[in-house]
């Protein structure tokens, strides 16, 4: 049996899993395609809407995007609630690194309404052609804690139709 380690979300101070409001996991594995088939389709916040409902009105404050990069302040609506988000993380994929993007989000508002999110992607190349696509986030606030009791858990749905769509959009592609 060959043994194999899979990488993990880097997390910041206050958001760590089990210490949050709240905190949703997806993950999928996949064959026949690579983190090079799958990032395009998910830095590129333009094809978003495409292939996920839940998100609409993506706007970069200064005018730049499609692509997300590293320091990229963006706005953008998902879950009902208008996102102020700034990319906290950037790298694409290499070889032997994962691919990774991440962004603190945040909704205004008075203590009953502010939230306050991480939202990271790690995707992977693994052996025998395979890829793992993982995405996590943790929220704080009031809002982040009536989604955490929630059921279904809305946060589980949405990011699993996120993730189902990203793979569909990179086999479509493969397809072509």
């Amino acid at each position: 049996m060959t043994r194999m380690s899979m990488n993990s979300i880097i997390w910041p101070d206050g958001y760590l899993p089990g210490f949050s409001d709240n905190f949703a996991s997806n993950e999928v594995i996949e064959a026949d395609l690579s983190c090079a088939d799958i990032w395009p389709y998910l830095v590129n916040t333009d094809v978003w809407p495409t292939y996920y409902s839940n998100v609409a009105d993506v706007r970069f404050h200064d005018g730049s995007g499609p692509e997300l990069g590293k320091g990229a302040r963006f706005r953008f609506t998902t879950f009902g609630f208008p996102v102020e988000a700034e990319v906290t993380e950037c790298e694409p994929p290499r070889p032997g690194a994962p691919a990774r993007l991440a962004w603190h989000g945040w909704v205004e508002g008075d203590a009953e309404h502010r939230l306050d999110v991480h939202h990271a992607w790690l995707i992977e190349d693994l052996p025998q052609g395979r890829v793992r696509v993982l995405t996590q986030e943790t929220q704080n606030g009031q809002p982040a804690l009536d989604l955490a009791v929630a059921v279904p858990n809305p946060m589980i749905n949405g990011h699993q139709e996120w993730l189902v769509g990203l793979i569909f959009s990179a086999r479509n592609a493969q397809a072509v």
